[in-house]
């Protein structure tokens, strides 16, 4: 299936966090907000899936509507990991209930891939994230195979431990690597 996306481009964006992940504004918020417009000028490339503005890390965008299409659609269930930083220590037992499937409003999330780790070598965030003085916080990696509308946020609070901060640091085989936020990367797929 390879062969179908020989010639296409591929742009691997580290999208910073509170910026959009479309070209134009929606003028109905109060609040304006950047878009991929701020830092992407290449004609007739779309985001191939989303990630919310409150999210930081990798956003593919592709000028072949087969690739995004293979990239985005929920069918293919191409994996998708996150370093999550979580408000509490998070443990075992959060742990092994993402990795069963966690009830949701919308129906139980298929099993993901979770392990607690160290804080990534990673950016700052600006704006930093909100810090208590009595209360730790934690990272894990979290794989899901999904992409339902705030997924992550709402997994881990299900299990009681609130999204701090999220970072998409892969797509299928595509990594963030070096990538710091607001640069690009354009590939030949």
């Amino acid at each position: 299936m390879r062969y179908l996306f020989e010639m296409s481009n591929l742009v691997l964006f580290n999208k910073p966090y509170n910026v959009l992940s479309q070209f134009t504004e929606n003028n109905t918020s109060e609040h304006s907000s950047q878009t991929l417009a701020t830092f992407i000028n290449l004609p007739h490339f779309y985001p191939a899936g989303r990630l919310d503005k409150d999210s930081e890390g990798l956003l593919l965008l592709t000028n072949d509507g087969q690739l995004q299409h293979h990239i985005a659609n929920p069918k293919m269930k191409m994996p998708k990991s996150y370093w999550v930083q979580v408000e509490g220590q998070i443990n075992e037992k959060a742990i092994q209930q993402l990795e069963k499937g966690i009830k949701l409003k919308d129906g139980v999330s298929k099993p993901a891939i979770a392990e607690i780790i160290s804080e990534p070598d990673i950016w700052p965030r600006v704006p930093p994230i909100r810090e208590r003085k009595n209360i730790p916080t934690s990272w894990l990696n979290l794989t899901i195979r999904e992409g339902r509308n705030r997924q992550v946020r709402r997994m881990t609070a299900a299990t009681g431990f609130p999204t701090l901060r999220l970072i998409r640091h892969q797509i299928g085989e595509w990594h963030l690597k070096d990538l710091q936020p607001g640069d690009y990367r354009l590939l030949k797929v």
